[in-house]
């Protein structure tokens, strides 16, 4: 029997939450017996490439296509190239607004956990204080949502102010600037919510070449950002792991090639990631365990 391949779609190689999210399709592939193959564009999250990407995915007539558009709006119809052409699509991490173009969608609920994270943020700062917020990619309902979360969390206090904000494209080093020029323009920032674990890594980097202090909060709980949980730089993140959402929608489209029914929507629960809880998150992403499929979905 030929062994099915799994064309496995990420953003960019700059972000430690998709090689997380490659990992992750690799591992469940090889247990269950299937090939990937990766397409990722050179430059980060550029749509062309991506497009380009598709194409080339199309003519080697791939099994499946585990899919996170570099861009939900920009890349719904090349989602539907695949779809057309008789390659199922399970999109998962950042969600394609037509859901006619995807078999199963997975990932975590993106307001949730960024108003959880935020309130986390706002508790520590006392209730009161500045806060700026790292956006990621425009036009990504990824970077929307949690822009929304943690707005929608600081109605709950009074105190807390959100005085800027700018777009750090889920990248260290462009994370990095954003907060730069944030430290420039604002004498006083107490909180930085960053929609990303990349982003808010990049923020304390920033902050220690000012030599100034916020309490910084991301999400993903990639490996340096637990590190930095552990250490008391970084206040928290949350548990969006891309390695696991990986997992699972591997695991819907080799389910889905076998004939078995998949939910149109699997959402990984929510968890805010501190210090009093990272001890289980700290471990390198080859280290960290797989979810089972009975796990998640039930």
């Amino acid at each position: 029997m030929t062994r099915p391949t799994i064309a496995v779609f990420t953003k960019n190689r700059l972000n430690p939450a998709y090689h997380a999210a490659r990992l992750g399709a690799d591992r469940v592939a090889e247990r269950m017996g299937a090939t990937t193959v990766h397409y990722v564009p050179q430059r980060p999250d550029n749509v062309d490439e991506q497009r380009l990407l598709v194409d080339e995915a199309l003519a080697a007539r791939p099994s499946a296509a585990v899919f996170v558009p570099v861009h939900g709006t920009l890349m719904d119809d090349w989602a539907h190239k695949l779809t057309a052409a008789g390659v199922p699509v399970f999109n998962m991490i950042n969600q394609l607004d037509r859901a006619d173009d995807y078999v199963t969608y997975v990932g975590s609920d993106n307001h949730r956990l960024a108003a959880l994270t935020g309130a986390f943020l706002y508790r520590a700062m006392g209730g009161r204080g500045d806060v700026v917020i790292l956006e990621g990619t425009p036009g990504t309902i990824t970077s929307r949502e949690r822009l929304r979360g943690f707005e929608d969390a600081a109605q709950a206090w009074p105190g807390i102010r959100i005085v800027g904000s700018r777009e750090g494209m889920f990248l260290f080093e462009k994370g990095r600037l954003a907060m730069q020029a944030l430290l420039a323009d604002l004498p006083r920032i107490d909180g930085v919510a960053a929609t990303n674990d990349s982003m808010a890594l990049g923020a304390l980097e920033a902050l220690d070449a000012a030599a100034r202090h916020a309490h910084v909060v991301g999400i993903n709980a990639i490996p340096d950002a637990v590190a930095a949980i552990k250490a008391g730089r970084l206040l928290a993140s949350a548990d969006f792991d891309a390695m696991k959402i990986s997992c699972i929608a591997t695991e819907a489209a080799l389910r889905h090639l076998r004939g078995e029914a998949v939910p149109k929507e699997i959402l990984l629960p929510v968890q805010v990631v501190h210090r009093g809880n990272c001890a289980q998150y700290d471990l390198s992403l080859e280290a960290r365990e797989a979810p089972s499929w009975e796990s998640v979905v039930r």
